[in-house]
């Protein structure tokens, strides 16, 4: 067991300039984790512990920058949470392709390739876990959201296949998906469509950041070492 006081504990977060990410950076910075975060624009978190990168995280060039400087400033990553994601609430006939692409680069690739190079990091210190973002969306089988679905399907994939091929190195690979959250992309959403939405799970009101943390706590704890490629879909379905 490994006895990292966390204060030592680096982090890194994609998609951290707003909602859910930013929330996740500014939790464990709270919980004296040293944390990295990218996202396409400027950084909205000012703290000592927090670096911030502006990349796309598909692009693989971009994301080879964040872990060499992680590599070469602390030489070992604890935690990935891969939340940097985008979705499209259109119908399928209303879906071009761009978009399409678009979503499947960075809720796919993205995923894939942070969690490539952070395995690559993980393994030095033979320890390391990784937490990707699914969606009720999925089991739900959301009308309008056919391509976000589809990649957030391939992400649980990946997800499980991940946590088998990692796992000899005391890796884990573990999936969260988030309640209905209350952040700028609901907003968007017709109030009577996010009703019948709640309505559908058994607990019938909006998640909070937080709770999503918590749930990132069970699958980070470093005496946790037997769960590996679950999904905890949040709500209840």
């Amino acid at each position: 067991m490994r006895s990292s006081k966390p204060q030592n504990y680096v982090m890194l977060v994609t998609g951290t300039r707003k909602g859910i990410g930013k929330s996740i950076a500014e939790y464990y910075l709270n919980k004296g984790y040293i944390v990295i975060g990218c996202s396409r624009g400027d950084s909205s978190i000012i703290h000592n512990d927090y670096t911030h990168f502006i990349a796309d995280v598909s692009d693989e060039l971009e994301v080879k920058k964040i872990f060499n400087y992680i590599l070469k400033k602390y030489n070992k990553l604890d935690f990935l949470i891969n939340n940097a994601g985008i979705a499209s609430m259109n119908h399928s006939l209303l879906t071009p392709i761009s978009t399409a692409r678009k979503i499947f680069e960075t809720n796919v690739i993205g995923c894939f390739l942070f969690s490539r190079e952070a395995a690559k990091l993980m393994k030095i210190n033979k320890f390391g876990r990784i937490v990707n973002f699914a969606t009720f969306a999925i089991p739900f089988k959301l009308e309008g959201e056919a391509i976000y679905a589809a990649s957030k399907a391939a992400v649980v994939s990946l997800t499980e296949i991940l946590s088998r091929e990692y796992a000899i190195f005391n890796i884990t690979v573990n999936a969260v998906a988030p309640p209905a959250v209350e952040t700028d992309l609901i907003r968007g959403v017709q109030k009577e469509k996010m009703d019948k939405l709640l309505s559908r799970q058994s607990i019938h009101r909006y998640g909070t950041p937080f709770e999503v943390c918590k749930v990132i706590d069970f699958f980070i704890d470093e005496q946790n070492e037997m769960t590996n490629g679950q999904i905890i879909y949040m709500g209840g379905l």
